[in-house]
């Protein structure tokens, strides 16, 4: 296990909305921390404190040792939920999880991706992730901070699933067996598919536009069509009347 980081955490008796105001206005911020075998305790962090804390964890899964101001007592956490103000990002709320030294947690673990896939470098295809991050269950002293997962034997139309990882001494994956990870895709039959595609779409076009017969246009065989308005079997609709023959 890396070696744990540390952060003081202050008591906190008032709760609302107020309080966690006036606790913001002295440049703290409102947390919970949350045991198992305890009761939820509000507590405070020091802002600056809590931002360098972020910087040294990097998105690593670290155990973060929790000092109690004016108190000798101390106790192991992970970062749990951290929630940030929509328009100014300052933190507004921190969850911190309480775990025990001699007792396994549950924790979702970043993946981190080496090599260079043989279907990507030789075989023209395309690496895809499918998940980020993986769900293990251990002690706190085998705690992975990352999963390092070796994409370099990777073939084209090749994935890695959870059950393909090689053991982590003392970590158990909890995610489903057959979930993919990380593969690698072939992208000749989109590359063929979407001009032949296209080339059907416009050539179907001009056939359909001929078939169909322009406005007003008189069918076939159609020699005296009516006019418009006219009456069936009104014959003299169908034509102009005959002027009579002049008289000699």
């Amino acid at each position: 296990m890396t070696q744990a980081l540390s952060l003081t955490i202050t008591p906190r008796a008032q709760t609302g909305r107020s309080a966690s105001r006036r606790v913001r206005k002295i440049n703290q911020i409102p947390a919970i921390l949350y045991g198992k075998h305890t009761k939820p305790q509000t507590i405070a962090i020091d802002a600056p404190e809590f931002t360098r804390l972020l910087r040294s964890v990097a998105g690593r899964a670290l155990i973060i040792e929790l000092n109690h101001k004016d108190s000798a007592d101390k106790a192991l956490s992970f970062i749990q939920e951290i929630q940030r103000d929509p328009i100014t990002d300052k933190f507004r709320h921190v969850d911190l999880q309480e775990v025990k030294a001699d007792e396994k947690l549950e924790i979702n673990v970043p993946i981190s991706l080496t090599g260079e896939a043989y279907g990507v470098k030789t075989q023209g295809g395309v690496l895809e992730t499918s998940a980020h991050t993986l769900r293990v269950r251990c002690l706190p002293k085998d705690l992975p901070p990352v999963i390092v997962i070796d994409v370099s034997e990777l073939k084209i139309n090749e994935s890695l699933k959870v059950a393909g990882l090689k053991p982590i001494a003392g970590v158990e994956f909890r995610d489903v067996p057959g979930q993919p990870i990380v593969g690698v895709l072939s992208i000749a039959v989109e590359e063929v598919a979407a001009p032949v595609a296209t080339a059907a779409a416009g050539a179907a076009a001009p056939a359909a536009g001929a078939a169909a017969p322009a406005a007003g246009a008189a069918k076939p065989g159609d020699a005296k069509a009516p006019a418009a308005g006219a009456k069936p079997g009104d014959a003299k609709a169908a034509a102009p009347a005959a002027k009579p023959a002049a008289k000699k």
